[in-house]
C-alpha cells in the first residue's frame, strides 16, 4: 500500500515522503498512530504543499548547520589529565567532556553524538571531526597536556592571545631596500662631488 508519511518513521522514510509499505503495517500501525495517510488523489495534492514546506525547512536547517560548522571549525580546546611517563592517560577525554568544553569556549551547545567517537587516551594534539552540515566537516583541535603542565600551557595561550601581532619582514624585500639605499647613497656622493667641483 502506498502511504504519505506524516512523521519520520525509522527505516521507512521521513515526513512528506510517499512510500510503499505492507498493507498490515499501514492499516494496523501507521494510519491509527497518525504517522501516515493512505496515498489518495486528494492526499497527494495536499502532499505537494507539505513537501514544499518540508524542503524549505530542510534547507533552512542545513543553512544553520553549515553556519554552525563554520563557527566551530578550528576551535582549540585544552584539557589537563593525569598521564603516565609514556604519555598514556589514566582514563580518556570523552565526547561529553569535549561537548562541554566547546560550549564553555564558544557558547555553542552540540550533542555529544555528533562528535567523533574515537577515545582520546594520549597526551598531545588531536584533530576531532564533528558531523554537522553537508558543506564542511568542522575539525576541533583538542590538546591534552599533563595535569601539572595545564596551568603553564593555559597561561602561555592567554599570553599569546594578548600579545600584539609582530610585523614580519620579508628578507628579499629587506635586501632590495638595502640595495636601493646603497645606490641612492652613492648617487648622492657623486652628486656632491660634481657640485663641489
Amino acid at each position: 500500500m502506498k502511504v504519505i508519511l506524516l512523521s519520520d518513521v525509522y527505516k521507512h522514510g521521513v515526513a512528506g515522503e510517499v512510500v510503499e509499505v505492507a498493507d498490515g503495517f499501514a492499516r494496523n500501525w501507521l494510519i491509527p498512530k497518525r504517522l501516515a495517510v493512505k496515498a489518495s488523489l486528494e492526499a497527494l495534492k495536499k502532499h505537494e504543499s507539505m513537501r514544499e514546506a518540508s524542503a524549505m525547512r530542510k534547507a533552512a536547517l542545513e543553512g544553520r548547520l553549515n553556519d554552525l560548522a563554520h563557527q566551530i571549525d578550528g576551535v582549540e580546546l585544552l584539557f589537563g589529565r593525569r598521564a603516565s611517563p609514556t604519555g598514556k592517560l589514566f582514563g580518556s577525554v570523552t565526547t561529553s567532556e569535549i561537548a562541554e568544553a566547546l560550549n564553555a569556549a564558544t557558547g555553542i551547545d552540540i550533542n555529544r553524538r555528533r562528535i567523533s567517537q574515537t577515545q582520546l587516551r594520549e597526551v598531545g594534539i588531536h584533530d576531532v571531526p564533528v558531523r554537522l552540515g553537508t558543506e564542511i566537516s568542522p575539525i576541533l583541535k583538542v590538546q591534552i597536556v599533563r595535569e601539572e603542565d595545564y596551568a603553564k600551557v593555559l597561561a602561555q595561550k592567554a599570553a599569546a592571545a594578548e600579545a600584539p601581532a609582530v610585523e614580519t619582514v620579508d628578507p628579499e624585500i629587506d635586501a632590495e631596500a638595502d640595495a636601493d639605499a646603497a645606490v641612492s647613497e652613492v648617487a648622492n656622493e657623486v652628486a656632491a662631488e660634481v657640485v663641489g667641483e
